[in-house]
């Protein structure tokens, strides 16, 4: 069966349009877009505003587990900061298996589509067992997460990450065991088992990546970016700290972001995630070499890690993406939000989304999908074509405020005033996955995870 849509409103690259049909092959290519169509002929009536789907470009997904848990305080201690937040996160790494963050990716991957994301990038660094050893296959734990991007229908870039030390200059701690791969030769190793591993799924690839600049040595990171792949997309965490900046200026002689734009061949394959603490030359350097840098503003805001110069950015031409990193939100919206009111706040302009269309909503959907496929390796601009998978959130057109706007109107009153729970139908390969907010497998997911959540006692 070859499934026919019908889109009552769907963006495209040149606007709105009504009344759309487009065919899929079995795989969910894209076959062919009749525009002015009836509904008659069509599978599936989609009703609403329809727009690509969101681009998660950033995701730890065993973190889901801990959302809201580093919340509780000790009274009697008055600092509490990215790095006692690291401390808890270490200790939920070192206790889950293989089944547990296959359940625990699930949940999240099943809530992530739920929300309007259809493709997420798994900045994966959980690579060995409790005990610090190599499974039988190096890509064990990412298997389980490619497995659980199967069993949910999201598209997943899995980013098996090179982690080698505790800081700069510092070897590993304990809680970093499963994360390390002593030299690039073995994680060379481990980028090829999961490259194996992906092509399992068609809705499958890789990336490559660094765990940041503390994580691996300097003239390592150099050696990888020279001679390992060049057709990837290349993540880093990067200056999210201030801590990091004073480290590398005391180990380099150079902060995070400058030793990088000198040492490195920057371009476009390249996600700088956060990138929170930059001076204008390292927003210049980035901004030229067309680098690109992953914002997460729901996880920035709550660890306390500062806010990116996005305005300086912009004035530059400069791309971005967003993602959820630690999932204490799964709202693209809501990442968008807070993204342009963090710059709002400093700036005291309200012009950060609209200084070239002079429509916000329009300019943060398309920043965010554009350069949210490049750090899937899509450089794909075409919104929805002939070729491309079928990916797609709507939302319900019955909201009082969405239904009273006009088209050009719409996209902002979207993204400034809806939330997750208006998306009615996320589409994903193809295939309608989540329905009125509930994933097709919402109550199986949802049962495994409970399960396994109680086995770790996390939340007791």
């Amino acid at each position: 069966m070859t499934p026919t849509f019908f889109f009552e409103k769907i963006l495209f690259n040149d606007g709105i349009k009504h009344n759309v049909r487009i065919l899929t092959d079995t795989d969910g290519t894209i076959t062919d877009i009749q525009p002015n169509a009836t509904a008659a002929l069509a599978d599936e009536h989609i009703n609403g505003i329809t727009i690509p789907g969101f681009q998660n470009a950033h995701s730890h997904a065993f973190q889901y587990a801990m959302a809201g848990l580093a919340e509780i305080h000790d009274p009697s201690h008055r600092s509490d900061s990215f790095w006692t937040w690291r401390n808890a996160m270490y200790d939920l790494a070192l206790s889950i298996s293989p089944d547990d963050l296959e359940a625990i990716a699930s949940m999240l991957y099943a809530e992530m589509l739920n929300a309007g994301y259809t493709n997420v990038a798994e900045f994966h660094y959980v690579h060995h067992d409790k005990d610090g050893q190599k499974y039988a296959s190096l890509s064990e734990m990412g298997s389980r997460l490619i497995a659980a991007a199967q069993k949910t229908g999201m598209n997943i870039t899995l980013v098996p990450i090179f982690y080698q030390k505790g800081g700069l200059g510092v070897p590993a701690v304990e809680g970093q065991k499963r994360f390390l791969s002593p030299d690039m030769e073995s994680y060379l190793k481990l980028l090829e088992s999961s490259k194996m591993d992906a092509l399992s799924y068609k809705g499958a690839n890789i990336g490559i990546g660094i765990h940041s600049m503390r994580g691996v040595d300097p003239e390592e990171i150099k050696r990888i970016s020279e001679a390992g792949p060049q057709d990837l997309p290349f993540h880093i965490h990067i200056s999210e700290q201030l801590k990091e900046v004073e480290d590398a200026i005391a180990y380099l002689g150079q902060r995070p972001v400058e030793w990088f734009a000198e040492h490195i061949k920057l371009s476009d394959r390249y996600h700088l995630v956060h990138a929170t603490h930059l001076t204008k030359n390292e927003v210049l350097s980035l901004a030229e070499t067309r680098a690109n840098v992953v914002l997460c503003p729901t996880t920035e805001g709550n660890l306390g890690d500062g806010i990116f110069p996005l305005n300086q950015y912009h004035a530059l031409n400069g791309q971005w993406s967003i993602g959820t990193d630690s999932h204490v939100s799964l709202d693209p919206l809501e990442e968008l939000r807070l993204l342009d009111y963090g710059q709002r706040l400093t700036s005291h302009s309200r012009m950060t989304f609209a200084h070239k269309t002079g429509d916000s909503g329009l300019f943060a959907i398309n920043q965010a999908l554009i350069s949210g496929r490049k750090a899937m390796n899509d450089y794909n601009e075409t919104y929805f074509k002939v070729g491309s998978v079928l990916n797609a959130v709507t939302y319900n057109l019955s909201t009082p405020l969405l239904a009273s706007s006009a088209d050009s109107k719409l996209l902002s009153t979207l993204v400034y005033s809806a939330s997750a729970k208006q998306a009615i139908c996320t589409i994903s390969r193809g295939k309608i996955v989540s329905k009125e907010g509930h994933h097709i497998h919402q109550s199986e997911l949802t049962k495994g995870f409970i399960n396994v959540i109680h086995a770790l006692k996390t939340r007791l």
